[in-house]
Parts: C-alpha cells; structure tokens; sequence
C-alpha cells in the first residue's frame, strides 16, 4: 500500500544524531517511509545507520538511501528527497531531531484541514531545555527580516494552530504537487532562508502556511553550522536574504519598501557588528548582490491574477514590523 507521506531527511555528517531520530520516526502511529540523502558525508553517517538497521531492523521506519557525492546545500538535498519521494505529502526533517509518537499523523491532519494549504511546520522545541520553544513557524517582515516570533518563548505558549508567512523545513510537511507550480526550493541559497523563499512563493502563489502546536519535534539545533550566530551562518544569511528580496518582490513593491529595507541593513550591520560579525555580514551584502547578478532570471514573474495575494503580503510584511519592533 502506497503511503500518504514519505519522510525526508537530509544529513551532512550527522551520524552522532541519526540513531535518535530514527527511533523517534520508527515510533509514529501514522507510518512512513523515510528517505536519507546524505550529502556527501565524511563521518561514515549512511555506514552507520545501514549497521544498525541490520542488526535491529524493527527499530527503524523503511529507509532508502540517496547518496551525493558532495556537500550541495540543503535546498538541492531536500529536493532530491522531494522528487524522489512517491506520495502526497513529504514531510522534511532534520537529522539532529527527535520526534513525539504523533507528529507524522498531527501534520497530516493539519494539511488537510485545507485545500490551499501548502506547509504545515511543527512546534520545535529545544532538546537541551524542553520548556522553551525553538521554533514555532517564521514570519518576514517590510525591514527584510525574517524570525521566529516563538523562538525561546515557553512550550506552553502558542498552543493554537496559526498562520505564518512560513514554516520552518527543520519539520515541516509540504503539498507535494504545488511545487510543480511555484518551483522546488531554490538551490542558490544552498542553505538558510531557502524555507522562508519557497513559503513565500507559495503565499504569491495564494497558499497558505501553517504551525501545528500538537505535532512536537525536540531539535538540538545548529547540528551542522555550529551556533546560532557565525561568520558562515551570517554571510549566507546577508547574501540569500539580499537575493530573496529581489526575486520575490515585483519593482513597485521594492520601490515602496526600500525605506524600511534600508533601515533593516542598517540595524542588522550596527548588531552584527557588537558581535564582532560585522564583516561577515558585510561580506554576506556583497555576496549577496553578486547572486542578484547571476541570477537575475529566478525573479518569480509578476501575474496581475496574484495582484491580491501581494496586496495581502505587503499588509502583513507591515504588520509583522512592528510586531518585530515590540519584541
């Protein structure tokens, strides 16, 4: 029987977290094939998991193993585990996670509750401290930033399912056929904001994008860049954040924001800067105008049938500035 959803994990060097997470998975009530690309990996992570699932093989779901020969970014990963997976649903997940026995099933009971829902994210809560949320879906805002209104609030908040701009692919279930519409997550940014690009597409596209509180993921976070702030982590922020910007906004739309765009560099430069990441981010800025460059024809082509879906957008990229500004 063909399954409802398939379960992709992407893995760079995440041995130390797969055993975890795959136990977690093997323990769902809603069952699901999972699929590991593994992205060129030097620590023996596919190796590993092959050992184990022989030794124990009720342990874990039914796997399959895609395996690159190179790092390519977590966008390009996840692609390859969406395309490759045959099901409605695709469920993305990452490797330093472990997961409540009905996150599977809470999710696609989530994306169901609606035809025009594209992503569901669950509530991410941090594995060194439970009690505090880690993630709890993403919202953007008209200064050019994107965050986490829920990150470090307590569990128990945002206990209601809600509306984001878009959920995290750290966990999060997606609509597999939309993708042939508005386009597959856009390797360019190779990692970081590439949820936030094609969530935001698919709100151009007039989708919608959840966060499910009762489907409960624990993430140990930063399993592959380090920490929450570094001088690989900001550049790449700096640069596919500048990139976002111009492919998702149509000229009148970056035209009417470039006050408050202005501001946002100018704030995000002054605070990376107190965190002796000023350069980096600096560096990110320039980088990411190069890609503008190279990339220019990714722009997503302005239709006047989505006209309404970019009044609604531009309300609350407004709205969530001072939502951000009050904290």
């Amino acid at each position: 029987m063909q399954s409802k959803v398939t379960i992709v994990i992407p893995n760079y060097n995440g041995k130390k977290y797969m055993d975890d997470c795959l136990r977690s998975l093997g323990k769902q009530t809603m069952k699901a094939p999972v699929i590991i690309v593994d992205n060129g990996s030097e620590d023996g992570s596919v190796d590993a998991v092959k050992e184990m699932a022989s030794k124990k093989p009720g342990r874990y779901p039914k796997l399959k193993f895609l395996e690159l020969h190179e790092n390519t970014g977590f966008a390009n990963a996840v692609n390859v585990g969406i395309k490759a997976a045959d099901s409605e649903y695709v469920i993305l997940l990452n490797n330093d996670t472990v997961c409540e026995e009905r996150m599977t099933e809470k999710l696609v009971r989530a994306i169901e509750s609606q035809k025009k829902v594209f992503s569901v994210g669950a509530k991410m809560l941090s594995m060194k401290n439970p009690d505090v949320i880690d993630d709890a879906g993403d919202l953007y805002c008209a200064l050019g930033w994107a965050f986490s209104p829920a990150r470090d609030k307590n569990s128990k908040s945002y206990s209601k399912r809600c509306a984001v701009t878009t959920a995290c692919a750290g966990a999060a279930i997606y609509r597999k056929y939309v993708f042939e519409q508005i386009g597959y997550f856009d390797e360019v940014h190779f990692c970081y904001l590439e949820d936030v690009d094609v969530g935001y597409r698919a709100r151009i596209y007039g989708y919608k994008n959840l966060m499910e509180p009762s489907a409960i993921v624990y993430h140990a976070g930063s399993g592959t860049s380090g920490s929450r702030y570094n001088k690989f982590k900001e550049e790449l922020t700096a640069s596919n954040n500048l990139y976002f910007i111009y492919k998702n906004m149509p000229v009148l739309q970056l035209i009417f924001n470039l006050p408050l765009l202005i501001i946002g560099v100018i704030i995000k430069q002054v605070y990376f800067a107190r965190k002796g990441l000023g350069m980096s981010y600096a560096k990110g800025l320039l980088m990411g105008i190069k890609k503008i460059i190279k990339h220019s024809d990714r722009k997503v082509p302005f239709s006047p049938g989505n006209l309404g879906n970019y009044f609604i957008l531009e309300a609350e990229l407004l709205v969530n500035c001072i939502r951000r500004l009050a904290g």
